[in-house]
């Protein structure tokens, strides 16, 4: 079987254009793509004989908002009590990438045993990407789910409705600026005889994460 570096490059020396970051970890292929160049690429993949990456396995979201800044402290904390929470920064534009939303697929070549996985970096501004539903039919409800839950349109999608929230809902709850308790409650009435939409009555509070701290009552001697 090819290995993932032999794959990577005969993949680079067709499409090294299109790309824009490549990368090989944990035995896994990652390339991160030109959002204008993913209809291209995923043609290349699924038609070209020496990758045959015909199956569309998972299409997924995925929201940079505030990546890599911490709302708690953990480890730093273990001598100073159960107060760890530290109060949230709202102030969400400051920590806003240019890029905030992603899409990543993964593929399987059934014939070569092989998988890789695609990103694509969308604009905050526009959130849209390419439909792969013409290319590969299952798309149809992993895009269906990454726009329900994080408001991702893809362009050319025949049905882009919700999914798994209700028509009406407000907001996409996966959005890392989704209230945690959500923007409505739901209940059903019964002198109504229907379910209705009231504003939320839970008080926003700060949770602590549980940290279990070290205890050399449990340690195992090593033997001498």
């Amino acid at each position: 079987m090819i290995t993932l570096d032999d794959l990577l490059a005969e993949i680079k020396s067709i499409a090294s254009d299109w790309i824009v970051q490549d990368k090989i970890a944990l035995g896994e292929l990652t390339l991160q793509v030109k959002p204008e160049c993913l209809l291209n690429i995923c043609t290349l993949l699924r038609d070209d004989p020496r990758f045959d990456f015909k199956m569309l396995v998972d299409v997924c979201g995925v929201d940079y908002l505030r990546y890599g800044i911490a709302d708690w402290q953990t480890s730093s904390a273990t001598s100073s009590g159960f107060s760890r929470g530290v109060e949230r920064n709202i102030d969400h534009a400051a920590h806003t990438p240019q890029e905030r939303f992603a899409v990543v697929y993964h593929f399987l070549s059934l014939n070569k045993n092989q998988r890789i996985r695609l990103k694509v970096m969308i604009p905050d501004e526009s959130v849209m990407v390419d439909s792969l539903m013409d290319l590969f039919p299952s798309a149809n409800w992993f895009e269906r789910e990454a726009f329900d839950l994080f408001g991702i349109i893809f362009k050319g999608h025949p049905d882009l409705r919700r999914l798994l929230t209700d028509y009406g809902f407000p907001g996409h709850p996966f959005r890392k600026d989704f209230p945690l308790i959500g923007e409505v409650e739901v209940r059903y009435d019964a002198e109504l005889r229907r379910v209705v939409y009231e504003p939320v009555s839970i008080e926003p509070r700060t949770l602590e994460p549980k940290v279990i701290r070290h205890d050399n009552r449990y340690d195992v001697e090593k033997p001498s």
